[in-house]
């Protein structure tokens, strides 16, 4: 089993690529930000089950096991790096902010909604949205964990039926069977060489 790590840091000169978790390859360990922690920072385990976050408060090490079913969904959120940019996030979310983890940050909205709908399908958690308010919801109605959507319109010739068959014979009208009388009290004819 492969891991991947975050090597922390200043991303080399010349290098176009910024570091990204790669949802595929499970587990991943990597730091992050923690505004409470000492030190402002926080390592993070995550694997398909279980998220780990080891911290240390006020000098006391911490270490949290929460499984990925805890997790109320893949958030998308919008938020200002500055004046002039917008950055969105991807954050695995928990009903208690203090554990949820940042998985994704770009200023590129594609990518960012690529990599929202790769890591709800890896961790099978639901899509969830962050409002500019901060209050978090679904982005499509559904019913359980099926999509819910306007009824396609039917029609005849947009069937499966009307590609196997012929239109003429599905027009048609239903015909009438003949009973053909029964003949007794004759002598049946064979042929015989």
């Amino acid at each position: 089993m492969r891991r991947q790590t975050s090597t922390g840091g200043v991303t080399p000169a010349g290098s176009g690529c910024a570091e990204r978790l790669d949802p595929t390859v499970l587990p991943v360990r990597f730091t992050a930000s923690d505004a409470r922690a000492d030190g402002r920072i926080r390592h993070v385990e995550l694997t398909r089950h279980h998220v780990v976050i080891r911290r240390t408060l006020k000098g006391m090490p911490l270490k949290i096991r929460v499984p990925v079913s805890a997790f109320t969904g893949v958030t998308l959120k919008l938020s200002q790096a500055d004046a002039d940019s917008e950055q969105v996030l991807v954050s695995l979310e928990h009903r208690d902010p203090a554990l949820s983890v940042p998985l994704y940050e770009t200023d590129d909205n594609c990518e960012a909604v690529a990599e929202w709908q790769t890591w709800s399908r890896v961790l099978a958690r639901p899509l969830l949205i962050a409002d500019l308010v901060g209050a978090i919801r679904e982005p499509f109605p559904t019913l359980g964990a099926v999509r819910v959507a306007a009824p396609a319109s039917r029609r005849r010739r947009r069937t499966a039926v009307a590609t196997r068959r012929r239109r003429r014979a599905l027009r048609r009208a239903a015909g009438v069977t003949r009973t053909e009388p029964v003949i007794r009290c004759e002598r049946e004819i064979i042929a015989r060489n």
